[in-house]
């Protein structure tokens, strides 16, 4: 009896321990797997293509390498190599744009990317919650309500979108609870 806690306290150490090298080595698999991806597509000089599909990949590896400024001018080159490509795509590269501005805390310009990537796909949720979330972060929280509103029309099981609302909705009932107390004074 008095080894059977000692054991079970080994084996669970030894789970914990092999479910966080699980998840230490999955992690380790993607970022190799990114820096794979950038130095095939440098190497590969994707940087100097005239293809906006190919520079589309090279910008996502570089947003999640969290290559910001690199991924905004790729995304530029991406734009202006837009000819015969659907909306669709229009609308993928102006929303990546929009992260990429946005990662950099220069939400305004990323609004207006956001904005032309919704005008290029209405239906695009992501650019939505995108645009959403930008304008919150300019304290504009009626806009941000109303959009993530939109967003839950599209997808009622939005997690972002229901998740946002309540954080601003708790933030609201906060702010009012917070000046109800000092008007007494």
């Amino acid at each position: 009896m008095e080894a059977l806690l000692p054991q079970a306290y080994l084996f669970g150490i030894i789970g914990l321990l092999a479910i966080v090298s699980l998840l230490v080595g999955r992690q380790l698999l993607r970022v190799r797997n990114d820096e794979i991806n950038l130095i095939k597509l440098e190497k590969g000089n994707t940087t100097n293509s005239k293809k906006a599909s190919e520079l589309y990949e090279l910008a996502s590896v570089q947003l999640r390498k969290r290559l910001y400024p690199q991924a905004v001018t790729t995304l530029k080159k991406a734009l202006s190599h837009l000819k015969e490509e659907p909306e669709e795509a229009k609308a993928l590269i102006e929303n990546a744009l929009g992260f990429a501005l946005a990662a950099q805390d220069n939400f305004k310009t990323a609004i207006g990317h956001y904005r032309t990537a919704i005008k290029a796909k209405p239906d695009y949720p992501v650019a939505l919650n995108n645009l959403a979330y930008a304008s919150q972060k300019l304290d504009q929280k009626d806009e941000a309500i109303m959009l993530y509103k939109q967003v839950l029309e599209m997808d009622p099981k939005n997690k972002t979108a229901i998740k946002q609302l309540k954080l601003i909705q708790k933030k609201e009932n906060s702010s009012v609870s917070n000046n109800s107390d000092t008007k007494g004074f």
